[in-house]
């Protein structure tokens, strides 16, 4: 038999607080968000939450940045960009997952793929561009 799936107000919060922002949160976050309005939650029922709505397909995990894994309410097939410096996680949208790639990966290696993910990382425009002008202010010390 099976059991019922309760929503309570915590739980609707939780998923509304992924689905809700753009940032791909991690726990810790949604947990920060929430804590004003719901006294009693936990980190903990944050986190059995995050997992329940991965399982149900609800969210996603975009895996773990900076120690903490991060979640995306977009279902939508898109990529993203990790930021290595600061951790910021981003949407491209218009870099979708080749569907033709599940189909030649399980031909070529007889495997049975649902799905890929596609995750690009290096450094976003802002730290890109601190690292460039610290360079420059070291380069202009070093020749001075």
């Amino acid at each position: 038999m099976e059991r019922a799936i309760r929503y309570s107000k915590k739980r609707a919060d939780i998923l509304a607080a992924i689905q809700g922002t753009n940032c791909h949160p991690s726990a810790e976050w949604v947990y920060q968000q929430l804590k004003p309005t719901h006294p009693g939650l936990s980190l903990g029922t944050v986190y059995r939450n995050l997992i329940f709505f991965r399982q149900q397909g609800l969210i996603q995990s975009i895996g773990v940045v900076g120690g903490q894994e991060r979640f995306d309410g977009t279902l939508t097939p898109h990529s993203h960009f990790v930021c290595d410096c600061c951790g910021s996680v981003l949407d491209l949208p218009d870099i979708c997952p080749d569907g033709d790639l599940d189909q030649t990966v399980s031909r070529q290696y007889g495997l049975a793929v649902q799905r890929h993910e596609l995750t690009f990382h290096g450094q976003c425009r802002s730290c890109a561009q601190a690292q460039s002008h610290h360079q420059n202010q070291i380069e202009e010390e070093s020749s001075a």
